[in-house]
């Protein structure tokens, strides 16, 4: 069916060297290992259900005049490629969480070189005074130093968590040790007394029941309930009510462990987990202000804790939309059982997801941790959000400075499994090894995606349909084809044009071997798609012309001697044309340098 000004164009620019380029076994000076093609060897189909016209022209990419603006390149990504080709590039994003150990100009241009893609600002812990000076110094190395480092905060979320023990770092829960868990506000440390943050805690919790805390892990059994109290037996920390007086809780410790402030628990009985409403909103006062904040400094990501349901996103993002923030994106951490059971619709409303396994280990059994881990992340791949792996990757080098293997290979699953990015907690914010954690992540990543890309490990995607209107639709079929035919080609990269940045997050989806540079003129668009698996985002001048924007692109790229004779770049865009004549708006192109 052919659609006036919808049209599929197909149109290969090549010349008598371009019979050979998609076996070509290097690429920018670096080795690369030849590639099967998947799917028909190679071979375009024969039947296609929407009109594509195809011409070829026997030419390449002639000079042109160069242009007197600079490329927005990064100089993290620059460099990269420089050294490793254009194959060789990392496309797995990094997020590192700033905390004390990190948060000086020093530490933060080390993460920035390290590949720290999205620096996280967990709004639990400091001030928003000492937020604001990270922030500054984050934007700072953006505009002095040349990197493109995208800035997320992440709510507190009205949740149950252990408020105050007391102590300014971690406590010990020993074996048998006996604790009070109550709601009752004081000030300074009580020996074993924990203080809970909402007034019903204890609402529905019988002794016998175990109690389980998230940070540094020990349990308690509910021993006594005491008023509002909980006396517990031990939790990651475990801890065993043994009375219930009131609403406190007295507990005995059974799983002896370390956790620290502001740390999650849960109730489980009979081996499952208690549900309880507590009819808690997922946004609290403090996190709207700190929401408020947030947008008045300029972020580029909001990670909403605690998510149950889509409401509270589509709220966010409502009021976003209101405060013309429409540049900021809204994460939601699935991290309850409840968010679980509401994971599309969540999906669907979202910006993307974060998989906070630490505190969804605590509201299901962990042997059920890796199956739901690649469940949430097949399901964000086909909505095409992106979905960021979180949580105790490389825990031990927080303390130590090398991972265990068993680390490494949780690192390497995630990966193979096609997450967005991976993040690091309190191997970076507390750790005095962060950088060495950061680098561990670099090459696992790399190790693995090499790997893939060698045994022909395509992750096959079932194809969602996600477009509505016609014009969506095209453009998420000229994407998939786009990505099938680099692959089969062979060519060094894809080179896409856009506003938004949807027809480049279409690319990614589909998990392509080369890389995809994005261009685009919005910066917001820019920080956004640093999330994004294998797209490196450049911020350039784009006008109305788009095969002026190409050839301008291109030859920006071969001055800075990151393009040479022979490399092959697939192109599209979803840049509206000038005039409607315009062969590059709804394309697929293949440009040969020559």
């Amino acid at each position: 069916m052919a659609v006036a000004n919808d049209s599929i164009f197909a149109r290969s620019l090549i010349t008598d060297r371009a019979t050979k380029f998609g076996l070509k076994n290097e690429a920018f000076g670096a080795k690369v290992v030849p590639r099967r093609a998947f799917g028909n060897g190679g071979k375009v189909k024969g039947k296609v259900k929407v009109e594509v016209k195809a011409t070829v022209q026997v030419a390449g990419l002639d000079e042109v005049k160069k242009p007197k603006e600079e490329l927005g390149f990064d100089v993290v990504s620059e460099g990269e490629l420089r050294e490793k080709g254009f194959l060789g590039m990392r496309k797995t994003k990094l997020v590192c969480t700033i905390g004390p150990a990190c948060c000086s100009m020093e530490d933060l241009e080390k993460l920035a070189l390290g590949g720290m893609n999205v620096a996280r600002l967990n709004m639990c812990h400091n001030t928003r005074d000492w937020h604001r000076d990270v922030i500054k110094k984050i934007k700072r190395l953006n505009a002095e130093r040349g990197f493109c480092v995208s800035v997320m905060i992440d709510t507190e979320g009205s949740q149950i968590h252990v408020l105050d023990h007391g102590s300014p770092s971690s406590v010990k829960a020993e074996d048998g040790s006996i604790w009070l868990f109550t709601d009752q506000k004081f000030e300074g440390s009580r020996p074993f007394t924990v203080q809970a943050n909402y007034e019903g805690f204890s609402e529905g919790i019988e002794v016998g029941d175990v109690l389980v805390i998230d940070g540094g892990m020990a349990s308690f059994e509910v021993i006594e309930k005491v008023g509002n109290d909980l006396r517990c037996d031990g939790g990651m920390a475990s801890f065993e009510v043994i009375e219930k007086v009131g609403n406190d809780l007295r507990c005995q410790c059974t799983d002896s462990g370390l956790f620290l402030p502001h740390a999650k628990f849960s109730f489980w009985r009979d081996g499952k987990l208690v549900a309880r409403n507590n009819e808690l909103p997922t946004l609290s006062k403090k996190d709207w202000a700190d929401i408020e904040y947030g947008v008045s400094e300029g972020v580029d990501f909001i990670a909403l804790s605690f998510v149950n349901d889509a409401d509270s996103v589509r709220q966010l993002k409502n009021y976003l939309y209101m405060r013309s923030s429409r540049s900021t994106r809204v994460l939601a951490k699935i991290e309850s059982l409840e968010s679980l059971q509401k994971l599309e619709e969540i999906v669907k409303a979202s910006d993307g997801i974060m998989v906070a396994r630490g505190d969804l280990g605590v509201e299901i059994p962990y042997e059920q941790i890796p199956t739901v881990q690649e469940e949430i992340i097949r399901v964000c791949r086909e909505l095409n959000k992106p979905v960021i792996v979180a949580s105790q990757l490389l825990e031990s080098m927080v303390e130590y400075p090398t991972p265990t293997r068993a680390e490494v290979a949780d690192v390497s699953e995630a990966v193979q499994q096609y997450a967005d990015a991976l993040m690091l907690s309190g191997e970076s914010a507390i750790g005095p090894y962060g950088q060495k954690a950061l680098s561990v992540l670099q090459m696992a990543s790399s190790r693995m995606e090499l790997w893939s890309r060698e045994e022909n490990r395509l992750s096959i995607l079932h194809q969602h349909q996600l477009g509505v209107s016609l014009p969506d639709r095209i453009a998420e079929q000229i994407c998939n084809c786009a990505v099938e035919m680099g692959n089969n080609l062979g060519v060094d990269a894809i080179f896409v044009y856009t506003k938004h940045g949807q027809m480049a997050s279409l690319l990614s989806r589909n998990r392509p071997y080369p890389p995809i540079f994005a261009f685009t003129s919005d910066n917001g668009t820019r920080m956004a798609l640093n999330l994004q698996w294998g797209v490196i985002p450049l911020l350039v001048d784009l006008s109305d012309d788009m095969e002026a924007n190409i050839l301008r692109t291109i030859d920006l790229i071969r001055t800075k001697g990151m393009l040479k004779t022979g490399d092959a770049v697939l192109v599209v865009s979803d840049l509206t044309p000038a005039h409607l004549n315009s062969t590059a708006f709804q394309s697929i192109q293949v440009k040969l340098v020559v």
